[in-house]
């Protein structure tokens, strides 16, 4: 949680400052405690017993949880002067007035929520004790890290790596955030500047659009209109202002007094309101501008006492109102994934575009949580299919250090896309998903074995961008298709994402282990050790040390580089070959790996220094992510002063390694066309020409620059063209697409 700061002094308490409540005798509620500011615990008291009951009831878990914050708490001030323990408690009233929260656990977690962070001497162990494990792992979840060597800017990542790591596994650490958060907005006006403009910044790039994610719609507005105010204090004055404006405006007035004649007229029961759009409306979270205006700013709600009122309210409006043209959406028959439901209509309104919302009572309490509504630490059966998804996301986003957890935030609360399968299933996609999305929003073994689809009558590629109503057929092949990495960062759904990252994972580890058995080996035949120690009886003892599973796990930790090897191989030595001769211990030479891959995901050839895979002489840097490929020669190399274990040379079987791609080659300055087309025509044969383009002509130079496409079938045939290029003289450059 980012909060003020508050002064801490000394207890008299005789256990410290979290004594048993049981010990303070009946009443769980600590009337007589007397806070600085103008917090009332007693009227909050009486408030949370209207809603939870009193304190012997199902919530006592929650009361017993009070009395410790209140005693933990007890010497801590807000930087407002109020006492700190207003806020975990009014966390837990956010929790149960606005979401409906009434899980003892998870309020007692709310209340808790500061206490292992802020009081010394409270541990995670000491609330696992005295409330029990649920509350201990949320507690622990919310809880920020306590110590960090590292800079400012990877700190907050953990932070929020750690928060989103807990939310996958209970959904509730992210409710109680967001509500931590809601009510830090709520009275930040006692920060420093600085402080409500970095908080205000966090809330609009995390907190406000995961709460649209979770269907939290009114909290999300909330949250986005007063980290507005903060982030652009000018800007949204005179935005608010006009809102102001806008609502009390004479057109809008006139719609809503014909709506309201309309309704008496036909024996429909409505309410309309006129509510323009809030500050979060002008907010374009791309370029983090705060727009003056927009084009759609205005709204009218209308609560119809049931679902057939809404329809016949929808005919009036259209009578009235003649609708845009595909503007109207059912979201009553078709309720969106996080439970919302209404009916919206576009209009234009003497030259004003308004939408109209059409939906019953229930619709409108329900819309301010939707599914997530009455959450328990059980989750909720009703919201079991956002709950999976979102549950999916957050593990993404705590886990995949590989992506950015803020463009995934940003993706997935965008504007949504109805989709249909052949049979006419409805699947709700955001904005800009491709078929890949949609195929894994089917299933997750139709995304894996996705090879194409027919939208329509026309073929298209996984890749291929969906639009509003677009019916799409799914074409698989048996065994799962190898995606390259870029699709990953086209998908715009959390679990074609999350699927994508494990799938390059996997091959990742493949390769990892591959590559770290083979230097293993080599590294013990050059100290003259034999191979069979690793299968002795000792070798449990090494996997214990080194906190592996088995002899993959240790392989692929090497490969990867999170184990050096001349650490592994000194303890292999000194705990399985000790007392026995071994030959020097090697310098210069390197530990050497064949591959016949170019998979994108495993191998990247980096940019410094250009590396092609027939060139002699090619380094790998081992790491998470793959090998990096770089030049004996390379600079960068030199900068980063590696030892000998750290790399590896790199050979590929030239016949074996198949080339996909199509190559793109440059010529740079082509004394002549004829030239140029001699040089192809006595070209190796394993190249196939596509296509050849004439780039730029030098008149001073008489020099053309030329680009030829072509493809090869393996990597054999492409050290033969480059061969051929060298003979030629000509000045060439060739970057592998792989």
């Amino acid at each position: 949680m980012t909060k003020p700061a508050i002064a801490k002094t000394g207890s008299d308490s005789p256990n410290g400052r979290h004594p048993d409540p049981a010990v303070r005798g009946g009443n769980l509620c600590p009337i007589g405690f007397k806070g600085a500011g103008s917090f009332d615990i007693a009227a909050y008291c009486r408030r949370m017993e209207e809603l939870l009951g009193d304190q012997e009831g199902p919530a006592r878990l929650f009361w017993q949880a009070l009395s410790f914050a209140v005693t933990a708490h007890q010497d801590q001030r807000r930087k407002s002067g109020e006492a700190y323990i207003s806020h975990p408690l009014q966390v837990a009233q956010i929790l149960t007035e606005e979401l409906d929260v009434r899980d003892p656990k998870i309020l007692a977690a709310a209340v808790l929520h500061d206490t292992i962070e802020d009081v010394p001497e409270i541990t995670t162990v000491t609330i696992g004790e005295m409330f029990g494990s649920d509350v201990e792992e949320t507690v622990e979840a919310c809880t920020k890290i306590a110590s960090f060597a590292g800079d400012r800017q990877n700190f907050y990542k953990l932070v929020h790596r750690k928060l989103f790591s807990g939310a996958a596994a209970r959904l509730e650490v992210m409710l109680i955030k967001i509500a931590d958060r809601l009510h830090n907005l709520r009275t930040l006006d006692s920060m420093p500047r600085h402080k409500r403009q970095k908080i205000a910044e966090e809330t609009l790039d995390i907190y406000a659009p995961l709460a649209k994610v979770m269907g939290l719609y009114a909290i999300k507005r909330e949250l986005y209109n007063l980290a507005l105010s903060y982030k652009f204090p000018r800007q949204s004055q005179k935005v608010n202002a006009k809102i102001k404006r806008l609502a009390a405006s004479e057109v809008m007035q006139d719609v809503k007094r014909t709506l309201e004649e309309l309704c008496r007229q036909s024996w429909v029961t409505a309410d309309v309101r006129i509510r323009p759009k809030g500050l979060w409306a002008y907010f374009d979270p791309g370029p983090k501008v705060l727009h003056k205006s927009i084009n759609h700013p205005m709204e009218v709600e209308i609560i119809a006492d049931d679902i057939q009122n809404c329809y016949r309210t929808l005919g009036l409006i259209d009578q009235t109102y003649p609708p845009i043209p595909r503007t109207i959406r059912d979201f009553i028959a078709n309720p969106k994934s996080t439970g919302y439901q209404s009916i919206h209509v576009r209009c234009n309104v003497k030259g004003w575009h308004v939408l109209f919302k059409i939906r019953t009572p229930e619709m409108q309490n329900s819309s301010r949580a939707g599914l997530l509504r009455g959450w328990t630490s059980r989750g909720n059966g009703e919201a079991a299919a956002l709950t999976r998804e979102v549950r999916e996301m957050f593990d993404l986003m705590g886990s995949d250090d590989s992506s950015s957890y803020r463009d995934m935030i940003a993706v997935s609360s965008s504007k949504e896309i109805y989709t249909y399968t052949p049979k006419g299933a409805l699947m709700v996609l955001p904005k800009d998903s491709i078929v890949l999305d949609f195929a894994f929003k089917v299933h997750t073994d139709i995304g894996k074995r996705c090879v194409s689809a027919m939208i329509g009558r026309q073929k298209v590629g996984p890749e291929k961008v969906l639009h509003d109503g677009d019916q799409v057929s799914i074409v698989t092949r048996k065994e799962a298709v190898r995606f390259e990495p870029g699709i990953q960062q086209l998908c715009q759904t959390p679990k074609a994402r999350a699927e994508l990252a494990k799938m390059f994972r996997q091959r990742r580890l493949k390769l990892a282990l591959e590559v770290g058995r083979s230097i293993v080996h080599q590294e013990l035949k050059r100290y003259g050790v034999p191979l069979d120690i690793l299968e002795s009886a000792g070798m449990g003892d090494i996997l214990a040390y080194f906190r592996e599973e088995n002899q993959e796990e240790l392989f692929q930790a090497v490969g990867e580089g999170r184990l050096r090897l001349q650490e592994l191989v000194f303890e292999l030595i000194e705990g399985l070959y000790a007392d026995r001769p071994t030959l020097q211990p090697p310098t210069g030479t390197l530990n050497r790996i064949f591959l016949n891959t170019l998979d994108p995901a495993c191998i990247k050839f980096s940019r410094c220094c250009n590396p092609v895979p027939t060139d002699k002489g090619l380094y790998a840097l081992l790491s998470e992510r793959g090998l990096s490929i770089h030049r004996k020669e390379c600079q960068t190399m030199a900068k980063l002063k590696v030892k000998r274990e750290d790399v590896v040379e790199v050979r590929w079987s030239l016949k074996a390694t198949k080339l996909y791609k199509a190559q793109t080659l440059l010529i740079l300055a082509a004394p002549s066309r004829n030239r140029v087309l001699m040089m192809l025509s006595v070209a190796p044969e394993e190249m196939q020409i596509t296509d050849i383009e004439l780039l730029s002509r030098h008149s001073n130079a008489r020099t053309s620059a030329w680009q030829i496409h072509f493809t090869l079938e393996n990597l054999q045939g492409l050290k033969s063209l480059l061969q051929h290029l060298t003979k030629t003289g000509l000045h060439y450059e060739f970057v592998l697409e792989h």
